[in-house]
């Protein structure tokens, strides 16, 4: 099978996943995942009149928060239900459904793009990068988030470890890019330059997850994710109980009186089409 063949092969399992858990990406990731939207919109210089396009939009985060600044937003995303959340949510947004790597849009519509945690998901993100530079005006900004590795990024080491430790392995998923090709500060620069882009910047972006108990990270990687969970769903029913019991060790003294508050790291890379 050809290298074209194997990555399409990983966009259609992607697709179908997202298609299937809008909801619970929602309610499991939503309060974590939009903490982003605000040093997105900030890396961009995004405010009051600003024609933005926010890829992979998901439920709408980050495009409801720009469309309350006054930028005029589209939010694109190719999951269906996602689109129809996000559209339930913010009924005074546009949100188109399509393909990040073919957008829907003529060159130089736009004075910003942002792309929060979609980059891990895309069968080709050079490509993306190539779009979303096509789309800008001269002086655009595009930002977009991935998470760091899972030694900062700790939930997902952690989940990791676990399922390592006690999980079956041998569970297909589709070929795909590193999941953390964009984590790393000198390969996200070097795709933005490839593309087109100057004055690229990277960052770091403290984050807290806030979970009603440390037993809600595995119910969100069973739930809400695509390749996380079908590795999860392989698993039987006694390695799901001891996966958990290890995450909730590891992350015991995460614990508040009111659930748990676990540190996260987002990496933010910026970059402006001259």
């Amino acid at each position: 099978m050809g290298t074209h063949d194997t990555f399409e092969a990983f966009r259609k399992f992607e697709h179908e996943g997202w298609l299937a858990v809008a909801k619970e990406y929602g309610d499991s990731f939503g309060s974590l995942t939009t903490q982003a939207a605000q040093p997105l919109l900030n890396a961009t210089e995004a405010g009051f009149g600003t024609r933005l396009l926010d890829i992979a939009c998901g439920p709408g985060y980050v495009a409801a928060t720009a469309s309350k600044l006054g930028a005029i937003v589209t939010g694109l995303d190719f999951s269906a239900t996602m689109i129809q959340l996000a559209r339930e949510h913010h009924s005074d947004v546009e949100f188109v459904e399509g393909d990040a790597e073919n957008l829907p849009f003529p060159s130089g519509m736009f004075g910003a793009v942002t792309i929060n945690f979609g980059m891990l998901h895309f069968a080709h993100p050079d490509r993306v990068l190539l779009e979303a530079f096509r789309v800008l005006k001269p002086g655009g900004k595009l930002a977009y988030t991935a998470w760091a590795t899972p030694e900062k990024a700790e939930v997902l080491g952690i989940v990791s470890r676990a399922i390592e430790k006690h999980g079956n392995m041998n569970v297909h998923l589709p070929p795909a890019q590193p999941v953390f090709r964009f984590s790393d500060h000198h390969e996200s620069v070097a795709a933005m330059q490839s593309a087109g882009f100057i004055n690229n910047l990277v960052v770091e972006i403290p984050m807290v997850w806030h979970l009603p108990s440390v037993n809600a990270i595995l119910t969100a990687m069973h739930d809400a994710t695509v390749r996380t969970r079908q590795l999860l769903r392989s698993q039987t029913a006694e390695v799901l109980s001891k996966i958990r019991q290890t995450i909730a060790e590891e992350t015991r003294h995460y614990q508040t009186a009111t659930g748990a508050e676990i540190p996260m790291i987002a990496v933010l890379s910026s970059g402006r089409k001259p």
